[in-house]
Parts: C-alpha cells; sequence; structure tokens
C-alpha cells in the first residue's frame, strides 16, 4: 500500500469546544446522526454509573487506583478533577478508531484542548473547532431560557464564556452558532474539507 492510500485510510481527531450554551452538544448528535460512521470519543470517570448508563458504550468507568495509573503511564490524552471525580479522554481508544480509519469526536474545554495538543504528538491528524455564540447578550438568553441554572449561576458561566472566548485562536477553525441547522452543515463541513484535502 502506498504512502498516499496509508494516509488516506488514516482518521481524524476532532476537537469540539464551546462555551456552555453554545449547543455543542446538540452539534455533535446531529453531526453523528448524520454520519453514522464518525465516532464520539468515549470519557472516563471515576464517578459511579448512573442507572442507564453502560461501561465501555457511555463511560469507561474506572476506580481512581486505575485512573491515576493511566496518567502516570501517559495513557490520557486529557484529563480533570469535576467536583472530587476525575474525567480524562482514554488515549488508546481515540488511536484504535483513527487506525480503523474513522473520524474521532471529541467535545472538551480548551484547558482539556491544550492537555491533548501537547500530548497527541504524530498518533494522526488532529483538527480543532471552535463554536461561537452569536453574541454575549444571545447566550445570556440561552443559559436564561434553559432554566437550569439561577441568575448568579448563569452569570458565572457567562464569565467563563468570556474567558474560553478569548482561547478561540487556540482553535484551527471556528464556527458562530447563530442557528443551529447551520452551524451543523458549517461543522460538517471543515470536517469533510479536511477529509478531502488529506486525500490528495
Amino acid at each position: 500500500m502506498s504512502n498516499k492510500a496509508a494516509r488516506a485510510r488514516q482518521g481524524i481527531l476532532v476537537i469540539l469546544s464551546a462555551p456552555s450554551g453554545c449547543g455543542k452538544t446538540s452539534i455533535v448528535e446531529r453531526l453523528l446522526k448524520r454520519h453514522p460512521e464518525w465516532v464520539r470519543s468515549i470519557s472516563a470517570t471515576t464517578r459511579p454509573p448512573r442507572v442507564d448508563e453502560k461501561d465501555k458504550q457511555d463511560y469507561f468507568f474506572l476506580s481512581k487506583r486505575e485512573f491515576e495509573g493511566m496518567i502516570q503511564e501517559g495513557k490520557m490524552l486529557e484529563h480533570a478533577a469535576i467536583y472530587g471525580k476525575l474525567y480524562g479522554t482514554p488515549k488508546d481508544f481515540v488511536v484504535q478508531q483513527i487506525a480503523r480509519g474513522k473520524v474521532v469526536i471529541l467535545t472538551i474545554d480548551v484547558q482539556g484542548t491544550r492537555q491533548v495538543m501537547n500530548s497527541w504528538g504524530s498518533e494522526g491528524p488532529l483538527l480543532s473547532i471552535f463554536i461561537l455564540p452569536p453574541s454575549i447578550k444571545a447566550l445570556r438568553e440561552r443559559l436564561t431560557g434553559r432554566n437550569t441554572e439561577t441568575p448568579g449561576e448563569v452569570e458565572k458561566r457567562i464569565g467563563i464564556a468570556q474567558d474560553e472566548i478569548k482561547a478561540a485562536t487556540l482553535y484551527d477553525q471556528t464556527v458562530i452558532n447563530q442557528k443551529l441547522d447551520q452551524a451543523v452543515l458549517e461543522v460538517e463541513n471543515i470536517i469533510s474539507n479536511f477529509e478531502k484535502e488529506r486525500g490528495k
């Protein structure tokens, strides 16, 4: 097999980041419905599974000792402690999927993206996309409309979002989520064009 054929068969790691309320979960769900051959990266966590969650499908459920061992062995692309529990992205799963030619979508925050960019190396092609809100006003309206946070929590999320937006220049591409359908098409086109460029 030629080097060109090997390169064309290799998959892509796509990082998708966005401030809370910018619709990244909805975008990923629609992308996976449109492209069932694409794969969502499965995270690992030390929290116990919920009633409807399955190991190796929703999360890799690990003990704290197992998780920390993977960190020490360099087997986590990124990781963070959230509310006393550990969350991270196992490297082996992502590498295996990319070796099979899959587009692997990883939804993480800016901090996680920096870790992945430092730890990824030459494992395969990496494409990073940041989803922006149309405006801070629109983001505040979306967060308020969810009715899942208090006004104080909304403002806290707005503050975090403003800091994250400043880091958008770290990413290869940015997409403004003004209308969900349009944002999905834009992200889809960015990924598809990246694939085509690599196949040349």
